[in-house]
């Protein structure tokens, strides 16, 4: 991690330069972007990093998608009926749709994407047991045969956490467990195979092809247009040279800057610094409770008393307390269902009390392996705090600083520490993300299916369930708080808090619109 002192020293001469204007030709129509890490993998199925996710976005469309309120829109289905009896649901493709290939999008190769998908994704698998089937009907429309009603059908299709992306049926007839190297979709922009270089540089193209829908965007929903030629993103791991880079007009966008650096481009004139993300970013502390000495909850629970949620946001957002928010829970704070019921083991903040509790929990000098992506400075100054927390408790830690590619396949492996297995990592998510039991990805505990760390809490899949069967507030209010406070008793993650994450781009950058996930169509350059 830089420090303070020396990023403010690199970045001032940028600031003093005078600003360059964008290079005439390819680059006036090309958006050139520094993206929040390293692109590893293609396969939004497989890996849920939100890199991948954001360059789905871009090649694939959705079957519907949220608006900025989070209402769920039709978006390559023209519409869609339910049956009296709430136990048929039937879609009907728009005209138009077309894949990079050049084959008609048909109704089987949404059947295809939607059963990879709901095998990965943590909304889906709640609805399954009420799914009897879903079938082609046509080349145009298909339909889900219900075993009872399930009126969050289209909140999980059209959600924006884990999305229900489009691919050619003989691509998504992969196991989803596999991940997938062909990347044919039917977005408005194509993938670029042959210049992609993982951990340098990845294209896409625009899809002249591609047909938008007639409304204006909103939030994820509406017209989607490739306003640009090309999208070229640029892994570059220093801070202080994506600065510089943007302020000399040598790229247009950065996607997640460093808050340090914010002041200094802030007095730029020809930069914009703005908040484009809907929702506020949560840090998450994961835990491996498949292997020592985290298969233990006490231990778990004993780090979490050492835990202040405020140190963590200060090393990433700096003293501001306008720029992050405690919030010492699972859900979204400020929603309907955040509660604090059980959180008390947060509230302990006591480094002594907590170095006791692991004590007594019996642990006996295991190794502890912490993986800390040096190239992602939000995700490796939150990695930092805990390895402090870890090394004051007594415990046998060895970090590991790796590239944020590499962590995301290497969290992926279920193998003891010795055999390249892990016990710790650190990651981030949207607030609209852990706002509903549903599709809250951490909160999953069951067991092989669940997110990197596989928890099996039985009970709390069983309220989960329970959560989806009711309509009535008080009810699902109750559920969320015992939620809560089953998650802090089990404490397979730790909740770190909340901070804004700005985006910053160049003032000739066109189209620039909030969302709740960082996508690049509509966008374009003066």
């Amino acid at each position: 991690m830089i420090g303070r002192r020396g990023l403010m020293a690199a970045s001032a001469a940028a600031v003093a330069a005078p600003s360059v204007v964008s290079a005439q030709g390819g680059a006036q129509r090309s958006l050139r972007v520094i993206p929040q890490a390293n692109l590893t993998s293609v396969d939004p199925v497989w890996t849920t990093a939100v890199v991948t996710r954001n360059h789905a976005f871009m090649i694939y469309d959705q079957l519907c998608a949220q608006d900025s309120s989070g209402a769920i829109k039709p978006q390559m289905v023209e519409g869609w009926t339910v049956a009296d009896d709430q136990l048929t649901w039937t879609f009907t493709l728009r005209e138009g749709l077309a894949f990079h290939d050049g084959e008609k999008v048909l109704a089987k190769d949404a059947v295809a994407s939607i059963k990879r998908w709901a095998r990965r994704d943590p909304f889906m698998q709640v609805l399954s047991a009420g799914v009897a089937e879903v079938e082609a009907m046509d080349d145009r429309r298909f339909r889900f045969r219900l075993h009872r009603p399930v009126p969050l059908l289209t909140m999980a299709l059209g959600q924006t956490q884990f999305p229900c992306f489009i691919m050619p049926e003989r691509i998504a007839s992969t196991d989803a467990f596999t991940q997938i190297r062909e990347t044919v979709g039917s977005g408005p922009f194509k993938f670029v195979p042959g210049e992609w270089n993982p951990g340098q540089r990845a294209v896409w193209a625009k899809n002249e092809a591609y047909v938008p829908r007639q409304e204006a965007v909103d939030g994820l929903a509406g017209g989607r247009r490739p306003n640009i030629d090309r999208v070229e993103w640029t892994i570059i791991t220093d801070p202080a040279t994506s600065a510089n880079a943007m302020m000399q007009g040598e790229q247009d966008y950065w996607e997640y800057p460093l808050h340090d650096l914010l002041p200094l481009m802030r007095r730029n004139r020809e930069m914009v610094v703005q908040q484009r993300l809907l929702d506020g970013t949560y840090g998450v502390c994961r835990f491996n409770t498949l292997q020592p000495p985290f298969n233990n909850p006490a231990i778990r629970r004993a780090v979490a008393m050492a835990v202040d949620q405020r140190d963590y946001l200060r090393s990433v957002a700096g003293n501001d307390p306008d720029g992050w928010g405690v919030c010492e829970g699972v859900f979204t704070c400020g929603t309907a269902l955040a509660n604090e019921s059980g959180s008390e083991v947060l509230k302990t903040r006591n480094i002594e009390r907590a170095k006791a509790a692991l004590a007594a929990a019996g642990y006996n000098g295991e190794k502890v392996v912490l993986i800390a992506p040096g190239d992602y400075p939000q995700i490796n100054a939150l990695s930092l705090v805990t390895a402090d927390i870890l090394t004051r408790m007594g415990m046998n830690l060895e970090v590991i600083s790796t590239d944020w590619g590499t962590l995301v396949q290497r969290r992926a492996s279920k193998e003891p520490v010795e055999r390249g297995g892990w016990s710790i990592i650190h990651t981030t998510s949207s607030g609209q993300s852990l706002a509903l039991p549903v599709y809250h990805l951490f909160l999953r505990a069951n067991a092989a299916n669940a997110w990197f760390g596989w928890p099996d809490e039985p009970e709390i899949e069983r309220l989960r369930g329970e959560w989806v069967q009711t309509g009535d507030p008080a009810e699902s209010r109750r559920i969320a708080e015992q939620l809560n406070a089953k998650a802090m008793e089990s404490m397979y993650y730790i909740p770190l808090g909340f901070y804004w994450q700005p985006s910053a781009w160049r003032r000739n950058v066109t189209g620039v619109f909030r969302a709740p996930a960082t996508v690049f169509w509509n966008i374009g350059k003066a």
